[in-house]
């Protein structure tokens, strides 16, 4: 008869590993969001972008270019919203299965019960989770985005164009912001799969991710392209 579970009961490797996962996801997500002055990371390079965007946009015509690329950021944002549920569906079908669970753990030939299982893969949904609702709330974002531009007038002289291509470009940096958590949310999501091999298995996969995600936003070529003047 399976019994409840509880991170209390979690060993000390168990313990530690998940402690590093959590932790390096939120302070990876912080460094990225708040890059020292002298090294900005690549996200916050692409913020100033989306600012010169829509001030290049206040001046172009027609706009129908503009309208395409927000067109195709909603679409982007549409896709990994659904390819998380779809996931998120697969997980908690799984956890229903009890016997398929116990049947993954022996055959990883893992000392864990079906629970501890249980407890690993509700660990990766709850990062699909976010992901998810950081998608969803990025493509609500980006639709604000649209109808914003569209309140831009078309007069360049106007006294309210630049004040409202200003309001488009933060709305359109806060959704790609929310992208950007969600997109990380992802990556972390696959290194907790590597629980099921075991909690040091799951500090590497932590820490690789960790320093793929840290070397793109901070020593990526495409982010000395964006510094170049």
């Amino acid at each position: 008869m399976m019994t409840g579970f509880s991170p209390l009961s979690l060993d000390l490797p168990d313990g530690l590993a998940l402690a590093v996962l959590i932790l390096t996801w939120a302070l990876t997500g912080w460094l990225v969001e708040h890059p020292p002055r002298s090294r900005p990371s690549v996200s916050m390079l692409m913020a100033e972008y989306r600012r010169d965007w829509m001030r290049q946009f206040v001046t172009r015509t027609p706009r129908i270019f503009d309208a395409n690329i927000i067109d195709s950021l909603r679409q982007s944002t549409a896709f990994f919203a659904s390819a998380s549920m779809i996931a998120i569906g697969g997980g908690v079908a799984l956890i229903g299965n009890v016997t398929q669970l116990e049947g993954l753990a022996h055959e990883l030939t893992l000392d864990a019960a079906g629970v501890r299982v249980e407890l690993k893969i509700i660990l990766v949904l709850m990062f699909l989770a976010n992901a998810l609702l950081k998608f969803v709330w990025a493509h609500r974002l980006f639709g604000y985005c649209a109808i914003l531009m569209a309140a831009v007038p078309n007069e360049a002289q106007d006294p309210l164009v630049y004040v409202r291509a200003g309001q488009a470009a933060e709305i359109n940096v806060t959704a790609a912001k929310s992208f950007n958590r969600g997109l990380m949310s992802i990556y972390f999501a696959l290194a907790a799969t590597s629980w099921l091999l075991g909690p040091w298995v799951l500090i590497g996969a932590t820490l690789v991710t960790c320093i793929v995600l840290l070397r793109r936003e901070f020593a990526s070529a495409s982010r000395l392209v964006m510094l170049a003047r």
